[in-house]
């Protein structure tokens, strides 16, 4: 007999975290475990208001499963017992954890990779003052490649900061929705010289068509546009670029068919986080072996992380132990 716990948390983040829609210091995740035996899953969301998410509507939404999971129900029943988003992530990879912990294979060979290897994560500079983010580019110039978060006023000065402070580091940028149409046909050709390879989604969601009529000389990536397989039509001609992160697809089974989809219609493949702990990102780390970005240093941002977690050197993070998730 199965024994499902779900309990919402909070771990502290080291400073505060800002981005263009405002900021936070801790990180509020939902922990699923799933226990069969002397075998135990694990899984973490992290609900998103953008997305209309709380932990307690999370909450919630695993609950009403209590029964079908208790008896049984596995990963790929939940696929259509319950609609893609944070809860069903932490449910499904809560189950790929019990899965490798009962059959006592990783759940890379589950899912038939090879051996997983070790990658290199964008590292993020909060949305700040010019001089607090090129201060910030500076403490970590050593990083090959830095993610900055902006927001349309003085973006440009940011960018050149950055640049000037961290000279060889490589650089992306994420807009959160914060430019217009107006804005992006400004700076873009200004952020060429500046060695930015990629920008996510720069314009909102519900207004990103214009990005069909402006021109992209550095690849632009969805992400809050881009959810599943389904929203992959709306994207072609406005976007390079997918950013996968498990809490849109609901888990790493959506994960993998989001990429495997995006890139059979010539989408590049970005993974990405929210700001969580290392088993929220762990599952991620099998996605990043397929990825040109890679954009999981969500433990890092914390004051602390759980027991076991994932080991980093730098920028460079290392597969999951077993005792952490799969």
């Amino acid at each position: 007999m199965r024994r499902l716990t779900v309990t919402a948390e909070s771990w502290p983040i080291a400073g505060t975290f800002t981005i263009s829609r405002g900021s936070k210091t801790a990180a509020d995740v939902v922990l699923v475990e799933i226990a069969e035996g002397a075998h135990r899953g694990r899984g973490e969301c992290v609900p998103y208001g953008r997305y209309g998410e709380t932990s307690a509507g999370s909450i919630e939404e695993v609950e009403s499963l209590r029964g079908k999971l208790e008896a049984g129900l596995g990963r790929r029943e939940l696929q259509g017992a319950m609609k893609p988003g944070a809860a069903r992530n932490a449910l499904d990879c809560a189950l790929w954890d019990l899965e490798a912990k009962q059959s006592g294979r990783s759940a890379a060979e589950l899912a038939g990779l090879p051996t997983l290897q070790p990658v290199t994560t964008a590292y993020t500079l909060s949305l700040a003052t010019v001089d607090n983010m090129a201060a910030a580019a500076k403490a970590n110039a050593h990083r090959p490649l830095l993610k900055l978060k902006l927001s349309g006023p003085g973006d440009l000065d940011r960018v050149a900061a950055v640049h000037a402070s961290a000279p060889k580091s490589r650089l992306i940028v994420d807009a959160n929705e914060g430019w217009t149409p107006e804005i992006f046909a400004e700076l873009v050709p200004r952020l060429v010289p500046l060695g930015v390879e990629m920008i996510e989604q720069p314009l909102a969601a519900s207004a990103d068509g214009a990005l069909a009529n402006l021109a992209r000389p550095i690849a632009v990536c969805a992400d809050e546009s881009c959810h599943g397989v389904e929203t992959l039509p709306k994207l072609a001609g406005k976007y390079d670029a997918v950013n996968i992160k498990l809490d849109k697809t609901g888990g790493l089974t959506g994960a993998f068919a989001l990429a495997a989809a995006a890139e059979a219609q010539g989408f590049a493949v970005m993974i990405g986080c929210m700001v969580a702990t290392s088993l929220a990102v762990a599952p991620a780390m099998l996605v990043a072996q397929r990825a040109r970005w890679v954009d999981l240093d969500g433990p890092l941002l914390l004051a602390r992380d759980r027991e076991q977690g994932l080991a980093f050197d730098g920028s460079l993070v290392y597969p999951p132990r077993r005792e952490l998730w799969g």
